[in-house]
């Protein structure tokens, strides 16, 4: 069995899991895509698949053959390796915990 997502005007509207043969009795378009890929990297060693694992509201691009979440904040870039939003400035890395404040562009502690 597998994961696939169901694609309507590029845009994830169901992920499901099933064999290859009822996705191909299902009607609309039904894409694969892997639970164990994130940021183009397959978490336990194997062949990613799609760049990030589908989720419902996620965007599917045809042009890369990937997944990838919606824009978070307007000031944010989308990683064109591994399909990830990155935010103009890299989150802190001294253990505590952020927010991202787009007025200032920059991580606010919580």
């Amino acid at each position: 069995m597998a994961h696939y997502a169901k694609i309507e005007n590029d845009i994830v509207t169901n992920v499901i899991v099933a064999e290859q043969s009822f996705i191909s009795m299902m009607e609309g378009e039904w894409i694969q895509t892997s639970y164990n890929t994130k940021g183009g990297v397959h978490l336990l060693g194997g062949t990613p698949l799609r760049k990030n694992f589908a989720g419902i509201g996620n965007h599917y691009d045809r042009g890369r053959d990937a997944f990838y979440e919606p824009q978070p904040f307007p000031s944010w870039n989308l990683d064109e390796e591994s399909c990830l939003w990155q935010s103009p400035i890299p989150y802190p890395t001294d253990g505590k915990e952020y927010r991202w404040n787009e007025s200032e562009l920059n991580w606010i502690e919580i």
